[in-house]
């Protein structure tokens, strides 16, 4: 059976983007973006009346068990963390239009504006773009405004003090000292609007500049350390440890006071998740040494 993820969007879906545009307007090219997550996502540009070009994506829910297996990470959801961002200084994507029960498009779906740039890969200058993302992830920290109350509370995907060690691991004593302070619970610290699963490739980059921040469907308020420790084990893994620690730097005083709990608890959130078969030995071996090193701050 085909993914509906990587299929052509239907003319139905189609025909909802132009009357979303208005009387007139014309759908000049279709191009499938990588698909992630429970959407079907397609660059359009689409010419209205006017002749104005306009240059969107399209992000559908094609997988219909999402709103049986992922229920909070719909369209109405992501529309409304939109709506939040809208007017601040975060690049984030422009809500166009929202049907989020499905009922013009084909199935719930987003229509909303392009940024330009694309993933980092691996960047030229690490220390500029390490800045670049710390700089940004306080913007989105600051965002504030009437909407709040539209805006979900941070959950976690899994009982970080339940957690299983990894079975590709061969350091069972870390995740043992992981699940115990995670089952201490979280410290009384800041809350605030956090976007939830940021990290590298959820942003977009011309020329070594930050252009887009991206995927705003788990966009939540909650302790900050929640977005620090998702970016911190993502760049250990992706671009070692190293890395992760000159992220913490780059925050400088705005780092979370109970930065290290949320860094412990962002690595146990994320391994229920992580294949094995993905992934280099070497690379999962540094998200253990990540780990251990997260656990000098507990003394």
């Amino acid at each position: 059976m085909s993914d509906p993820r990587r299929s052509r969007p239907p003319d139905q879906a189609l025909r909802w983007v132009t009357e979303s545009l208005g009387a007139g307007s014309r759908i000049t090219s279709v191009r499938r973006l990588t698909a992630g997550g429970w959407s079907a996502n397609h660059a359009l540009a689409v010419v209205d009346r006017a002749g104005a070009v306009h240059r969107l994506v399209l992000r559908r829910w094609a997988r219909p068990e999402w709103s049986l297996e992922d229920p909070d990470f719909g369209p109405a959801r992501e529309a409304a963390v939109l709506e939040l961002l809208a007017g601040s200084p975060v690049p984030a994507p422009r809500l166009v239009a929202a049907d989020p029960d499905g009922a013009a498009c084909d199935v719930s779906a987003l229509l909303i504006s392009r940024l330009p740039g694309s993933t980092p890969g691996l960047p030229r200058d690490m220390a500029a773009f390490l800045a670049q993302l710390a700089g940004t992830l306080c913007e989105i920290h600051a965002v504030d405004g009437p909407t709040r109350d539209r805006i979900p509370a941070y959950r976690a995907y899994y009982d970080a003090g339940s957690v299983a060690t990894p079975d590709w691991s061969r350091r069972p004593e870390l995740w043992e000292r992981a699940r115990e302070i995670a089952a201490a619970g979280p410290p009384r610290g800041p809350r605030c609007f956090i976007h939830r699963d940021y990290h590298p490739e959820n942003t977009l980059w011309s020329r070594g500049r930050l252009t887009g921040v991206v995927d705003w469907t788990s966009g939540s308020w909650g302790p900050p350390g929640v977005d620090v420790g998702h970016m911190r084990w993502n760049l250990a893994l992706t671009y070692g440890t190293d890395a992760a620690d000159e992220f913490l730097r780059a925050l400088g005083p705005r780092i979370p006071p109970d930065q290290s709990y949320w860094d412990v608890v962002g690595v146990l959130d994320v391994v229920p998740e992580l294949d094995a078969a993905d992934w280099p030995r070497f690379d999962l071996e540094r998200l253990e040494r990540y780990l251990e090193g997260v656990f000098v701050n507990f003394g």
